[in-house]
Parts: structure tokens; sequence; C-alpha cells
């Protein structure tokens, strides 16, 4: 007797987590009749957190469906923007992706961030305590099963993930309102207030400030406020 088998096919935003070989098209997979469907659809190397819906011979499943030999799969993407019941939308990021934190915090997206790889089961129990869904391009990192939410980063690109964040999830862009280095909410401050800050050439040129009303760092606009000006732009241009 052959070994029961089931015929998958995963949709096209998908096909970079898969085997060349299935990437295109319909291909059998031997099931057990035990392991749930999406234990079996991460084993081809497609984390859930990716997958949007599950259809078993036209009809949606859930993760937990027992596959039975002779079914046809087939894996769909996320739907945009992916809606996340339960908390506030709010992130938290790993260790590599300190520059897409920073620009998410330009924008007033709550956006938690681990400066040193604090570790896998240590970054998803966060996720889990504080309800936030966890950014990374670690898809061993996305399996974990105390993970409350999490979302694969396709890019390496920071311009290219912060699009695609922004596209996906539709947070709400609240510019100039968070502190970069902390995502401590930012407050109006004298001059006076973050004098300790401030070098003579900004002491003279500036009178405008802003202060974290948690870790106490103080902003201006100074050399690099046309840059990340842009960055706002675009993205309010587009997402707001």
């Amino acid at each position: 007797m052959n070994a029961p088998e089931i015929q998958v096919e995963v949709a096209p935003g998908l096909a970079l987590f898969v085997p060349h070989a299935r990437r295109v098209g319909v291909h059998p997979l031997g099931v057990d009749g035990v392991s749930t469907l999406g234990h079996v659809i991460e084993s081809l190397g497609v984390p859930l957190t990716e997958v949007g819906a599950l259809v078993v011979d036209g009809r949606e499943v859930p993760p937990g469906h027992i596959p039975a030999h002779g079914e046809s799969v087939a894996v769909r993407p996320v739907r945009r923007p992916q809606r996340v019941p339960g908390a506030p939308l709010r992130f938290l990021l790993d260790v590599h992706l300190g520059t897409l934190a920073r620009r998410l915090r330009l924008l007033g997206v709550d956006t938690a961030y681990e400066s040193t790889d604090i570790g896998d089961p240590a970054l998803a129990a966060r996720s889990a305590a504080e309800k936030r869904v966890l950014l990374s391009r670690d898809r061993g990192l996305l399996r974990r099963r105390e993970l409350w939410a999490g979302a694969y980063v396709y890019s390496t690109s920071p311009d290219d993930q912060l699009h695609d964040v922004l596209d996906r999830f539709a947070p709400a862009l609240r510019p100039w309102t968070r502190c970069t280095a902390c995502n401590g909410l930012l407050k109006e401050a004298t001059k006076d207030e973050v004098a300790d800050q401030l070098k003579g050439g900004t002491q003279k040129s500036y009178d405008v400030f802003a202060q974290c009303a948690e870790c106490g760092r103080a902003y201006w606009k100074g050399a690099h406020h046309e840059q990340l000006e842009a960055i706002v732009a675009r993205a309010l241009a587009e997402f707001a």
C-alpha cells in the first residue's frame, strides 16, 4: 500500500520559503495521519505567521486540521492590511532590525527593540507578555509556539522593510511623538530643561526642543532633520 499523501500548492508570495522544486504548481507531500496541517506546512519551511488561509478541497480549515490521503491543499498568504485582534497594534523587533525600529518610532509607532541578543525564548515570551507583533527575519523564531503574533521581514533594505510593515499592518502614524532611542513618548521642552545635553553651537542655533519622558533624551531639528523629514513625508503620502 502506498504511503498517504496530499497535494500542496503554495501561493507565489510564499514561494521563497519552500524548496525550489515546490515553488510553482501542485506537488505531492507525504502525511502520517497524525500531524496537523499547520505542522506539515511549517515542515515545508513556511512560518504560519505568513499563512492567511489553508484551503482544503475548496474549504478553509484551521491549522489543527489533520490532513487525509488525497486532499488538495492551497496555502494562501495573509490578507493586507492584516488585522491583529486582542490588543493595540504594537511591535517587538529582534536584534537585527535596529534601523527599522528607529524608523517606526520616528513615525510614532509603538516599537520595542532588543539591541542585544536575548535569545529566541525570551523574545517570544516578551511578545506574549506584552502582546506585541514580533518582526524578524528568523524563520525558526517565528515558529515558536509561545509567540503571541509575528511577521517575517522579507527585505534586508530598511526602506523596503518599512514599506512592507506599513503596507501589511497599516498602523496609525503619529510622527515625531516617540523617542527613537527608547520608544518613550516625547514632550515639549524648554532650552533650559535640556541645556545639559546641548553643545555651544546647538545652544545658539536652536530654540525648539522636545524631550523623552522616559529616558530624558533631547530632540531638535538638527543636521539630519531633512533626511528624517523625507522618510516621514514618504510614509504619510502613501499610508496616512
